[in-house]
């Protein structure tokens, strides 16, 4: 019988993160067959997607940043200034990400994750479906997942008339 001593290290230590990272994409890669189907493609990577708007002033007005990967469009953060909204603004941000995953990156589908005080309702209205919803993530509050597809006819808002989408709570 072998024994092991092991030494348990709590802090932040980039290079173990990265050295994790690249075992564990090893190891995904070894066990899925469409991991490995990503190697030596573009959709391989992940590749920031970045939205800015800024006013005349050229103070930043509203922002989408997000990232793509393997046909996916990850919306991570998308924000409108108090002074902007209601204007389109956020829509027109989330087109133009959406756009340019589908049309420059090949993307497919689109992702965003939001609390109930944020802006499900939002995604709901603009083709995004509800697949996922976590009760009190942080407590006290709700999280949703929502995923909408990027087809080259996906129409900006809702889908086809008379489409069934999952409503998130107002």
């Amino acid at each position: 019988m072998v024994s092991r001593m092991f030494r348990l290290v709590t802090e932040v230590d980039k290079a173990r993160r990265d050295l994790l990272r690249t075992r564990l994409r090893e190891t995904n890669t070894a066990a899925s067959s469409v991991l490995r189907s990503l190697r030596g493609t573009p959709h391989e990577r992940e590749f920031p997607l970045h939205v800015w708007v800024l006013d005349g002033a050229g103070a930043l007005a509203g922002g989408l940043v997000g990232h793509t990967w393997a046909t996916w469009l990850h919306v991570t953060y998308l924000w409108v200034d108090d002074g902007h909204r209601g204007s389109g603004l956020g829509s027109a941000l989330l087109d133009e990400a959406e756009r340019t995953a589908r049309a420059e990156r090949g993307c497919t589908a689109a992702r965003v994750e939001t609390w109930d005080f944020q802006a499900p309702g939002f995604y709901t209205k603009r083709g995004y479906d509800v697949r996922c919803v976590i009760p009190d993530y942080p407590p006290g509050l709700t999280e949703y997942t929502l995923v909408k597809r990027l087809g080259p006819d996906t129409p900006a808002a809702g889908g086809p008339p008379g489409a069934p989408t999952a409503r998130a709570p107002r």
